[in-house]
């Protein structure tokens, strides 16, 4: 009979696969697809359109299209967007920056709430005529929930009398 003197005591730790094993036994995959790429363009043989695979890509997707979209291009959300086309003339102006601040923030208030505004600049070109104008915004955001820091969207619009 075994005393206890002669067991030999182990522990789980020391059975089973090992690490190295799991590791060469992975099967690595892509990325998930978080979101359609816009503009929309043919996906390459997975998905029927190009995907977004980093979520701050997603939301820089989301943010221009909000903000590029006006009151009625949304089907089934009339109030979708920043509304700016009828700004366009204004922008550069400080009411009209001002204007297109405040719209810019109601419309990511409601649709993209865990974006947090920074900052906000225009620039417009005529191109030596008061007709034609190119409009360039700059908007920076950052995103706390995923320590995304400061963030920046170059918006361009274009104006003709």
């Amino acid at each position: 009979m075994a005393t206890r003197q002669d067991r030999k005591m182990y522990d789980f730790n020391s059975v089973g696969v090992t690490s190295t094993y799991v590791k060469s036994q992975r099967i690595t995959k892509e990325p998930l697809p978080i979101g359609i790429k816009t503009p929309l363009q043919l996906g390459d043989g997975d998905h029927l359109f190009k995907m977004h695979t980093v979520l701050l890509d997603q939301i820089n997707d989301n943010l221009r299209n909000l903000v590029l979209t006006n009151h009625g291009e949304r089907l089934g959300l009339y109030d979708f967007g920043a509304n700016l086309q009828d700004l366009v003339f204004e922008l550069g102006s400080q009411e009209g920056d001002q204007e297109a601040m405040g719209r810019i923030k109601r419309a990511c208030s409601k649709y993209l709430p865990y974006i947090t505004l920074d900052g906000f600049a225009s620039e417009v070109d005529y191109f030596n005529n008061k007709e034609v104008a190119k409009v360039v915004l700059y908007v920076t955001f950052s995103i706390s929930r995923i320590n995304s820091g400061q963030k920046g969207l170059k918006i361009t619009l274009y104006t003709a009398g």
